[in-house]
């Protein structure tokens, strides 16, 4: 028995693990941070207050938008590179859609710096999970815990600090030849939602599923989705002034990642080159109002 006060105890010898590190089983890392971290967690951090209690004083960057198209491989998600700040461009080269594991991706939409620290957590939390559990988590699974991850940060959300993704992937248990590749939408109060086709997130979405609604059909191959979502960006740069079109000239383009049977994948510099110039060109040669 170990006493109050006690240096016997193991949690205080040095090169002894505290308690709550040697709990056994635990296979979610966002969990063991709640437990052990909380204030490491992006919705549990104190807010700055501004002029108004409660109130953020300044505009955070913001990023938009991102894209998602279901094939007949899996699919592929691709997002602008712009994050504004108010009506200044914050960032031309912002990097908003990564992998989440080896078969599937995830894009954000909301304040920036939040989004990016949740889908850095949102990959520990699936590798955390494969190491403890030596399996990959099911796709329905990964976006469930997705889900919790977006609910946990309602608080901050509703102060202004919201942060909305995007999330596909390779079903690896799918039955349906038709399904292999499916989409997952969420709310900003971790409602969750499974897309048909397409989807797109941010404020750029009207336009970019306005785009996408006339030109795809189930069963296209990700070369052809690739070359869809950089279409549907570039009419949402079009119409609305967060979205970033392909820049040629700093030679800054989209991100483009495809989840297949094979493992996720980011399209090359100048593969996305290739395609935003073949779109620019189109547009050029039959312009529209």
């Amino acid at each position: 028995m170990t006493l109050p006060g006690d240096r016997t105890s193991p949690d205080l010898l040095p090169g002894f693990l505290p308690a709550s590190y040697r709990v056994a089983g635990e296979s979610s890392f966002t969990e063991f941070l709640t437990r052990t971290a909380p204030h490491m967690l992006p919705g549990s951090r104190p807010l700055p207050v501004g002029g108004i209690a409660g109130a953020v004083p300044d505009s955070p960057p913001h990023a938009t938008t991102i894209v998602a198209i279901s094939c007949a491989d899996g699919i592929v998600m691709a997002g602008d590179r712009r994050a504004t700040m108010g009506n200044l461009v914050a960032s031309r080269d912002i990097q908003k859609v990564h992998p989440a594991d080896a078969y599937s991706c995830i894009g954000m939409a909301g304040t920036a710096g939040v989004g990016i620290e949740l889908i850095r957590l949102f990959q520990v939390e699936l590798e955390h999970y494969e190491k403890i559990e030596g399996t990959v988590l099911s796709l329905d699974g990964k976006a469930n815990r997705l889900a919790t991850m977006v609910r946990n940060n309602l608080g901050a959300a509703m102060q202004g600090l919201a942060v909305i993704p995007l999330f596909a992937g390779f079903d690896l248990d799918a039955t349906d030849p038709l399904r292999v590749g499916r989409i997952f939408s969420f709310d900003v109060a971790g409602g969750i939602y499974e897309e048909t086709g397409y989807d797109s997130i941010g404020s750029g979405s009207l336009f970019a599923k306005s785009a996408l609604k006339k030109t795809y059909r189930p069963g296209i191959s990700v070369e052809e989705g690739a070359r869809l979502v950089i279409d549907a960006l570039y009419d949402a740069a079009d119409d609305d002034t967060a979205t970033g079109g392909p820049d040629l000239v700093r030679k800054i383009f989209p991100i483009v990642m495809t989840a297949t049977a094979d493992g996720t994948r980011r399209l090359s510099e100048a593969e996305t080159e290739a395609l935003a110039e073949a779109v620019v060109a189109a547009r050029t040669a039959n312009p529209t109002p």
